[in-house]
């Protein structure tokens, strides 16, 4: 049975598209990735209590009436929070998978919506590969300003399609989280009066409105489905501040890597392709 990085064939993540040439690519599939999957006792630790520091500074910020840092920080702890979940999505934090359930769980609370949908779609995402019925990658072949305004209907769209096209077992976890989050969102604008958590709410709808560009939009526009399927980030400093969450092309090759070990795999992989890193997210 054919295997792409240590998952067998017919694994969702696994599953690609003969259109992506590039996985038949001889340098590509030279490259080593096997010991960078490993992730060590501390590097769980420091990737779970990464958006917990951004969690944190943004509720100070708003506690003390800095509404535009509040707002500056929140985006930041939403961007640590996409890296958590994401590694969870592709079971690359380290944990088991009970535990990868129990962050998707806590971060749909704490971020709102349901991450269990946006996991069904982002690994149908890798399958399809911009292709169609990828409905994570629609946005890519907007303008940037359209994928801007799609924000919202995005959000909406990767729960409905999770609720349609998934198993009885996904639906149960979808509503289930969504549920969730209804109760938390009545129960802080309906009861508890406080400013802070409603600010924190505010904050996580407006930063769900923004993934479709940021989170989609960013890493593929103008790619294609054969050899150019994602870009990348070489700056230290801009990656550095994006979590490393912009070395995309390498996720998309190699997604049992987990964000932690990406920036190794970016040196070996423009060792053995380096014309993949001339398409920059910024």
């Amino acid at each position: 049975m054919r295997v792409w990085n240590g998952r067998k064939a017919g694994r969702t993540e696994a599953d690609l598209q003969p259109e992506a040439t590039i996985f038949q690519d001889p340098r590509i599939r030279s490259v080593p990735w096997r010991d960078l999957v490993v992730v060590r006792g501390w590097e769980v630790v420091a990737e779970l209590l990464l958006p917990s520091v951004w969690l944190s500074l943004s509720l100070t910020a708003a506690c003390l009436g800095w509404y535009v840092v509040a707002l500056g920080l929140s985006f930041m702890f939403f961007l640590a929070g996409l890296r958590v979940v994401h590694n969870a999505f592709h079971h690359a934090l380290g944990l088991p998978r009970w535990g990868d359930t129990a962050v998707l769980w806590a971060m749909s609370l704490i971020m709102l919506g349901s991450l269990d949908a946006v996991r069904f779609n982002h690994l149908r995402h890798h399958r399809l590969m911009l292709g169609d019925g990828d409905v994570e990658g629609r946005s890519a072949e907007m303008p940037w300003w359209r994928a801007l305004l799609y924000g919202p209907a995005f959000t909406v769209l990767l729960h409905v399609t999770a609720l349609r096209r998934g198993t009885r077992q996904l639906k149960l976890k979808v509503i289930g989280q969504l549920t969730m989050s209804a109760v938390w969102i009545a129960f802080v604008f309906g009861y508890s009066g406080s400013a802070l958590l409603r600010y924190h709410v505010l904050s996580m709808g407006a930063a769900h409105c923004l993934t479709a560009f940021f989170a989609v939009w960013t890493v593929h526009h103008h790619c294609d489905r054969t050899h150019y399927l994602a870009r990348t980030l070489r700056n230290r400093v801009k990656n550095a501040i994006t979590f490393d969450m912009f070395r995309h092309i390498e996720h998309h090759l190699f997604p049992a890597v987990p964000t932690c070990h990406l920036a190794e795999l970016s040196v070996r992989l423009d060792q053995a392709a380096p014309e993949l890193k001339q398409k920059i997210v910024f």
